[in-house]
């Protein structure tokens, strides 16, 4: 046992560090629309049984951290946009005498910068990694880097301690996973680079007996793609059905082009769906690497979804190397137009270690390394068919045209899918875009505004 803990338990502190979007009092949204996130309580449930282990979880998200951190070890999950966040945490800890351990999609992407700032990080999935970790710091032997195994996989099941967060910060806890990753190599996508393309995928047994024992009727899939491995997917919709429960996820375009999986995903409680449609534009399309998408396809979809009563969450990116100072309305109007129920809409952002930044960054058209500002919102690269003010201004008129209050009574008129669950969604969506100046603060690098023009 180390030294430092003696026979008292062992205290680990695990943080999710802010970003900008949360950098205000309440964040963009109030607290009670975030959902309850995975990660933390996942590794908490991942801890060695033999091991006495007092655990603190905080999310930055929706509390402060303390004054003081009385810890013998701390753990931060960090993405692009909390890197800055993570690493100044980091330092002030370490000056204190704390060890810090870093991990998450940035750390896995870019783990020479994370290894400067820690005293040892975990690169990959965690679930073999985190618990080696944490026996040899019990016993005196940290490791300063942890590699995901080449024989991981989900088939043991761990179930998240979901009550080690406060249940009335988030409007629901009932967030389940059954896969990770997703066969595409879209070029934007931090996911091929960080973890590959081979799906991992959870026993649906035990997928459906988390769902089971939490109790929820209305839950939320994370997975990036639930319909990657149709086989499986097919599989875990059928398993739902007796649950008799709704449920919101993540699914790609290509459902629209099977008909019986879509109506399967329907009987099995399917009450919403997030699709990243990106364009409008079939050679954008191809230039992000997601030719799979067709842009003349979506209408038919978006009008099969509505049929079996299913929300549509249509995500657009912005700032493809074909887009034109037009794309903005063009894209508003055909999300009106087709009555998709929230439409989402971010900048192009080339997140380190994916093909995209290695490309742009080939070009000379990085603008800036400020991984703070990597949130989906900035420009930090130069686009190529428009000024840097055009793609940011353009965007926040994207969202604004489609939250206008005539335009959300035209699409939700045109869908009358669970009229007063859109209703509140698209007005929550509304403060957004309409508040994206006063809470997109951060501050930007030296010469960039001049380089903007």
């Amino acid at each position: 046992m180390n030294d430092l803990v003696g026979n008292r338990p062992l205290r680990v502190t695990l943080i999710s560090p802010k970003g900008p979007l949360y950098r205000h009092s309440g964040g963009i949204f109030k607290k009670s629309l975030r959902y309850q996130p995975l990660t933390l309580t996942t590794l908490t449930a991942l801890a060695p049984a033999e091991l006495n282990i007092d655990f603190t979880l905080i999310d930055e998200g929706i509390e402060d951290l303390p004054d003081h951190i009385d810890a013998d070890l701390v753990g931060m999950t960090v993405i692009t946009g909390t890197a800055p966040r993570a690493y100044a945490l980091a330092a002030k800890l370490r000056t204190r005498g704390i060890p810090v351990v870093l991990g998450g999609p940035h750390v896995t992407l870019m783990p020479d910068e994370a290894a400067a700032n820690a005293d040892a990080i975990v690169v990959g999935y965690a679930e073999t990694s985190w618990p080696r970790l944490l026996r040899d710091f019990a016993a005196g032997a940290m490791r300063a880097r942890y590699d995901q195994g080449a024989d991981f996989s989900l088939d043991t099941p761990v179930t998240p301690d979901r009550n080690r967060l406060n249940k009335k910060h988030y409007i629901t806890q009932a967030v389940f996973e059954a896969t990770r990753a997703c066969a595409h190599a879209c070029e934007f996508c931090v996911v091929p680079s960080a973890w590959g393309r081979k799906q991992y995928q959870k026993p649906v047994a035990h997928v459906v007996q988390d769902i089971q024992t939490w109790g929820a009727k209305r839950n939320i899939f994370l997975d990036l793609n639930l319909i990657s491995d149709r086989k499986y997917a097919r599989k875990l919709f059928t398993a739902l059905i007796p649950l008799n429960i709704r449920w919101f996820g993540l699914v790609t375009s290509l459902i629209g082009r099977d008909p019986e999986l879509m109506q399967l995903m329907a009987r099995s409680g399917c009450s919403g769906v997030l699709i990243g449609f990106e364009s409008i534009s079939q050679t954008a399309l191809g230039g992000m690497k997601k030719g799979f998408n067709d842009p003349d396809l979506y209408a038919n979809l978006i009008d099969d979804l509505h049929r079996l009563n299913i929300l549509i969450y249509g995500c657009f990116v912005f700032g493809q190397d074909e887009d034109t100072p037009d794309v903005f309305d063009r894209t508003a109007d055909f999300a009106v137009q087709t009555g998709i129920d929230l439409p989402r809409f971010a900048i192009q952002t080339p997140f380190p270690g994916t093909p995209l930044y290695t490309r742009l960054a080939d070009e000379g058209r990085i603008l800036t390394r400020d991984w703070e500002l990597y949130d989906g919102q900035h420009v930090v690269f130069q686009p190529k068919a428009m000024s840097v003010a055009e793609l940011q201004e353009g965007h926040v008129r994207a969202w604004q045209k489609v939250y206008s209050a005539p335009n959300i009574a035209r699409r939700l008129a045109h869908s009358r899918t669970q009229l007063p669950i859109s209703l509140l969604a698209n007005f929550g969506y509304r403060y957004y875009a309409n508040h994206l100046h006063s809470h997109y603060t951060c501050d930007w690098p030296v010469g960039y505004a001049g380089r903007a023009a």
